[in-house]
């Protein structure tokens, strides 16, 4: 709790910054690729101190997101062998990884727009897309699918609550997150009869 203070205290300040639309799309691409802290702390008081640029928001969140992604693909894809193993062994076990790359192979993109949407780290699903040569296009529309659908979620609460949008987050988060991932497996397995 102590970071996420920390955040809004620092977001306060980039309220009124010039380069906001430049640090929300590079904290994305940080919280996608290396910190593990949830971006939300962060978009949250900043879409409703800046009501105007929402939707602006929502889509540099987007991006840096796809960014990070397709540089955590690049790294799965090409220096695997160098720095894949490393990252395994430091934030996740082998087995873990070895588990992700069998559903990646099986069944990609549901996979990835999963772990898109729910709160699980999303690099394992990039290192294992890369390692797998997973077909980058079907990746990255899986991961705009899914981020687009949290970011942009966030900016319809705010739009519609206002100020009352985090407290209706943080209370009704976790119902949300349950229930669109459970959408996301329905239409998964509904995928496997077709």
């Amino acid at each position: 709790m102590q970071i996420t203070d920390k955040l809004k205290r620092s977001t306060k300040k980039i309220v009124d910054s010039k380069h906001m639309l430049k640090g929300i799309t590079f904290a994305s691409f940080l919280e996608s690729t290396v910190v593990p802290i949830p971006l939300e702390a962060i978009l949250i008081p900043l879409m409703q101190a800046r009501k105007e640029k929402l939707w602006l928001i929502a889509t540099m969140a987007t991006l840096g997101c796809v960014i990070g992604a397709v540089f955590g693909y690049a790294l799965g894809y090409y220096l695997f062998d160098l720095v894949g193993e490393w990252v395994i062994n430091t934030f996740f076990s082998p087995e873990q990884f070895e588990t992700v790359k069998q559903k990646m192979q099986n069944q990609g993109f549901w996979f990835v727009m999963t772990l898109g949407i729910a709160p699980i780290p999303f690099q394992v699903a990039m290192l294992a897309a890369g390692a797998t040569k997973y077909a980058l296009g079907l990746f990255l529309l899986a991961t705009v699918i899914a981020r687009s659908i949290r970011y942009f979620g966030l900016a319809v609460v705010v739009y519609i609550a206002g100020d009352r949008a985090e407290s209706l987050i943080r209370r009704y988060k976790t119902k949300a997150i349950i229930g669109l991932t459970l959408l996301v497996l329905v239409l998964w397995y509904l995928s496997t009869l077709l």
